[in-house]
């Protein structure tokens, strides 16, 4: 049996399949489509992870913002994620950066600047406030949990895996 490709020949072969099979594997991993970032007030953010796809993609770029927020709801089997989240961001002088706008996920990030925020998120009339200190050079996260039992016709959910 003779090859088609000579010896000089299969060296490039192999890198122009294996480049081929890694550009397959790169269009496959980048489906997901990024969320929307959004402006408001000179802060850019983003929010999304409905969906596995999305729930991943949203994981993976939390670290690359200063600010992350996640979302979620207890229920008898631990938690839910939860959407449609009314969340507002005021700096150390009260002043609204973000100001009562909606999570379309579980998880939302925002290009906050070096400093100390206070962070609201409300689910109909339950509200949740948290202090949030974002470093320089580092990336700060908080965790909102509402307890059993509220509304959730209110906000969208998704069970936690």
């Amino acid at each position: 049996m003779t090859s088609r490709f000579s010896s000089r020949m299969r060296p490039v072969a192999a890198a122009m399949l294996c480049g081929a099979v890694l550009l397959g594997a790169f269009s496959s991993a980048q489906a997901a489509v990024n969320p929307p970032i959004y402006m408001t007030h000179g802060i850019e953010y983003m929010s999304g992870g409905i969906g596995s796809d999305e729930a991943q993609l949203m994981e993976t770029v939390l670290p690359r913002w200063p600010a992350s927020f996640e979302f979620a709801i207890k229920d008898h089997k631990g938690a839910e994620f939860a959407a449609n989240v009314h969340v507002t961001v005021r700096d150390s002088s009260g002043v609204a950066l973000l100001d009562d706008v909606v999570s379309g996920g579980p998880f939302m990030v925002a290009r906050l600047d070096p400093g100390n925020y206070e962070v609201e998120a409300r689910i109909g009339s339950q509200v949740l406030k948290q202090q949030l200190r974002v470093p320089q050079g580092a990336s700060a996260k908080a965790t909102f949990v509402w307890p059993a039992g509220t509304d959730m016709a209110s906000a969208g959910t998704r069970t936690v895996q």
